[in-house]
């Protein structure tokens, strides 16, 4: 499956060559050209790797980076921009780059820098994460605070300790016998339906409709997966 590339550029000419040149490449290629849209498709689409222009009209791509970082994205950033000075270049890292490609730049160095970074998340996987928004939820786990449709929800500790470890390792399928021993720390119990009971009653608390769950959801015969 080709890797999906999101690319935040507002000029045309660029952004023609650029679409051009990473479908040739292979991957999967959406575009947008202003901060706002730009932030919009970020966080309600599943990308591998976002190409961020730092000057764009609405919201700069700083601001971008830093909400996406806020609400717990954790895609590869790179930011491409006409500045050059070494300043611009650590407040892009600091916000939550991953890479800064200055304009004009080889295409050859942007495909390298693209394929570096992949290699990277694919090797690393997800990091853990302080803050994770989906759907109508929002995660504080440094907080210990949920909220859903920007009202708290009450969650006890070991459900609170279970969507997070859920969300750290989301797109993975995860054993009730993984999930029971890193969460709760005891041995693998083929008769325990202690994961059961607790993913049932996060459920009800975060789902819109816990009969049929979009974030929860279980594998059958393997265990449960996350899903934004």
């Amino acid at each position: 499956m080709s890797s999906r590339i999101l690319l935040v550029e507002d000029e045309p000419g660029l952004l023609l060559t650029l679409t051009d040149l990473l479908e040739s490449e292979g991957y999967s290629v959406e575009t947008a050209t202003t901060g706002p849209s730009g932030l919009a498709k970020a966080i309600n689409g599943a990308f591998d790797l976002i190409l961020l222009d730092v000057m764009l009209p609405g919201k700069s791509g700083y601001d971008v980076c830093r909400e996406l970082r806020q609400q717990g994205k954790d895609v590869a950033i790179l930011m491409l921009t006409a500045k050059t000075q070494v300043l611009d270049k650590v407040v892009g890292l600091k916000l939550g780059a991953d890479d800064y490609l200055a304009k004009p730049f080889d295409p050859a160095e942007l495909l390298a820098r693209i394929e570096a970074l992949l290699r990277r998340v694919t090797k690393d996987g997800l990091a853990p994460v302080a803050r994770f928004r989906f759907g109508t939820v929002m995660a504080d786990f440094e907080k210990g605070e949920v909220l859903k449709d920007g009202a708290p929800i009450n969650l006890a500790g070991k459900e609170l300790q279970l969507l997070r470890y859920l969300i750290d390792h989301r797109g993975k399928v995860l054993s009730r016998d993984e999930i029971l021993k890193d969460v709760w720390e005891y041995q693998p119990d083929i008769f325990s339906r202690t994961v059961d009971v607790h993913v049932a009653w996060l459920r009800q608390k975060i789902e819109d409709n816990p009969q049929q769950p979009k974030h929860i959801l279980t594998v059958r015969g393997s265990g449960y997966r996350f899903s934004q």
